[in-house]
């Protein structure tokens, strides 16, 4: 009878070697380190988004406000943007295996503390150990799939790795009402607990060292600027929705925009010196800059689209958590099961022929979003949300192959902490100004006499139309994108 890790191991064996397929010249040591990592930051990644559902119960079970609860979700992304920008430094100086064993330790020491809270401060302390831990597992997974998988096959597997990061996220709220339909909020860290550590034993057991080691000594003013500027910025967003904070976010994000200016000031230095902690020549590149920028606009309107769509459907439909995360789920799974689609694709034909109609039709998906009323059928809520996962497919995938494979081969380690700095920023970006227009059209139609309803639910067409008119903007940056990367070359100095 087979262990829980093993049976973990084997099934990702299978879909990674499902992927890259015997003739790819990925060796069985590679696609043992890879199954381990996919395995680890699905389940580590899908903790960003899985306290959403459970709002309501813990403002409940703690005797706390919205506006605290909602620094559950707030913490975790406010960690990840002062973590990641670190890490393309760190993974160039510990071992595969050291990085793995730190990131999923502190992830599973969160994950405990979580599910033991006896109070909401320790709740939200035990978030940000979460987020640490998960800081460091997307910016691995991606460096070390560029270092061992050769670039003509790296769409194929590339397909299975947005299973972790975007799938996860997708399907984080749909679990999430699952288990609190059934179990105390509790389990929501309880069943993810052994899952983690099972992947943690075998990951172990099975992983190989990848890359060689740099040894240098870290920036500290670096780290300073960094955490000031993405963390001051991320939670200057986060906090711009709530009219009573409006004045600090304001602050707060004028001083994350000046810490992030004086941070990468400070990495144009580095580079002549002791070496960058988040090298920032990966801009000068323009495809990987192409790239980011549309995948920070996906990101945009997929986290909007989220969070305006379980305030409709509980809000305005007056569906429960279950209903909810149910009715979200198929467009999570078919946005996994079309990855590995698409990554095939993308190895035959680039990059250029998938993300244009993606974006064009992700553009429109959010636009048909903005059309909802209250009256609006769930079937068509359901398909047009699926509508959008798979559109998404189309984008994300491609991009992050064709983005960081026109990267040279020293740059990789800093061009997916940058893409996982961006996700945050972009996270963050996105539900602020949709939920800052939002709650100003909700309060204009109330005044003008509509019904709460009504009121909701118009606030929340303007705020899927603001996601649209991104998203428009993602359109027009897809025809920039080319097939594939040229020859990566150094970037200037």
């Amino acid at each position: 009878m087979r262990s829980p890790d093993d049976a973990v191991a084997s099934d990702s064996n299978d879909a990674v070697t499902s992927a890259a397929g015997p003739d790819t010249g990925i060796s069985a040591a590679s696609i043992g380190v890879l199954r381990w990592l996919v395995a680890a930051a699905f389940v580590v990644i899908l903790n960003e988004t899985i306290t959403m559902t459970a709002v309501p119960r813990l403002m409940e079970h703690f005797d706390v406000g919205a506006t605290a609860a909602q620094w559950l979700s707030t913490i975790f992304l406010l960690t990840m943007a002062v973590v990641i920008p670190i890490t393309g430094w760190f993974l160039q100086r510990v071992s595969t295996r050291t990085a793995f064993m730190l990131a999923m330790g502190v992830f599973l020491v969160g994950t405990a503390l979580a599910a033991i809270a006896w109070a909401f401060p320790v709740l939200l302390v035990a978030r940000v150990i979460q987020a640490a831990g998960t800081a460091v597992m997307f910016p691995l997974l991606m460096t070390t799939l560029m270092e061992i998988v050769p670039a003509n096959q790296r769409g194929r597997v590339m397909g299975y790795v947005t299973l972790a990061i975007s799938v996860a996220p997708a399907l984080g709220p749909a679990v999430s009402g699952v288990v609190l339909h059934f179990l105390d909020w509790r389990w929501i860290f309880l069943v993810v607990l052994p899952i983690a550590a099972a992947i943690t034993i075998g990951g172990l057991r099975g992983l190989t060292n990848v890359g060689t080691i740099v040894v240098s000594s870290v920036d500290w003013l670096s780290v300073v600027l960094a955490a000031v500027g993405f963390g001051g910025l991320v939670y200057g967003l986060s906090e711009f929705a709530n009219p009573a904070a409006r004045s600090l976010a304001i602050v707060w994000t004028v001083v994350g925009v000046i810490g992030i200016a004086a941070f990468a000031w400070r990495q144009a230095r580095l580079v002549r010196g002791p070496g960058p902690l988040l090298d920032l020549r990966t801009l000068r590149i323009g495809t990987f800059r192409t790239s980011l920028a549309l995948l920070a606009i996906g990101f945009m309107g997929m986290l909007a689209s989220m969070l305006l769509l379980q305030l409709y459907l509980q809000d305005v439909r007056d569906l429960g958590p279950l209903e909810t995360g149910l009715l979200v789920m198929p467009g999570g799974v078919a946005m996994g099961l079309l990855g590995p689609v698409i990554g095939r694709l993308y190895d035959l034909h680039g990059a250029r022929r998938l993300v244009r109609p993606g974006a064009v039709v992700f553009a429109l998906a959010m636009a048909g979003f903005a059309f909802f009323g209250s009256t609006t059928p769930i079937w068509l809520v359901l398909v047009l949300h699926v509508v959008l996962m798979l559109s998404l497919s189309f984008v994300f995938t491609p991009l992050f192959t064709v983005g960081l494979g026109a990267l040279p081969h020293e740059l990789y380690s800093h061009g997916s902490s940058l893409l996982g700095t961006i996700q945050q920023v972009a996270g963050a970006l996105g539900t602020a100004v949709s939920i800052t227009v939002m709650t100003l059209r909700t309060v204009d139609l109330q005044t003008g006499g509509a019904t709460e309803i009504e009121a909701a639910a118009g606030g929340m067409s303007w705020g899927f139309a603001a996601a649209a008119v991104t998203a428009f903007i993602g359109m027009i940056l897809a025809f920039r994108i080319p097939a594939r990367p040229s020859e990566p070359a150094q970037p200037a100095g």
